[in-house]
């Protein structure tokens, strides 16, 4: 499957069926909060940053990696665990996003594009 770049919507049933390719129930997808725009379809988040880095012209300090559960709740569909999301020089040492103002951009970002 291909990175696309979402900066409209994208439905629930879509991310379903997308999911169900290569990982069965979730799709890697990589956010830029800045321009409130995801990349998805990624076999690796790295794929993703990269697609939104050169087509998008995103930051590394705007872009984070998440996985997407579409079939869970709404609280439990965003998991905050990407390589790309380790970035010491902007102060996130971990695999996850540890700012809880960083994983907020990230809900409503997500919020606004997936119906």
């Amino acid at each position: 499957m291909s990175v696309i770049v979402v900066k409209g919507t994208i439905s629930k049933e879509d991310l379903v069926q997308m999911a169900k390719e290569p990982f069965g129930d979730m799709v890697k997808a990589v956010v830029d909060v800045r321009q409130e725009i995801m990349a998805i379809g990624g076999e690796l988040h790295a794929d993703e940053e990269v697609v939104l880095s050169e087509r998008e012209s995103s930051r590394r300090e705007d872009t984070w990696g998440i996985n997407l559960y579409p079939g869970k709740s709404e609280g439990e569909m965003i998991e905050f665990d990407s390589m790309v999301n380790l970035k010491p020089a902007y102060g996130n040492r971990s695999r996850n996003v540890e700012d809880p103002a960083v994983q907020a951009k990230i809900r409503a970002v997500v919020a606004k594009i997936v119906e």
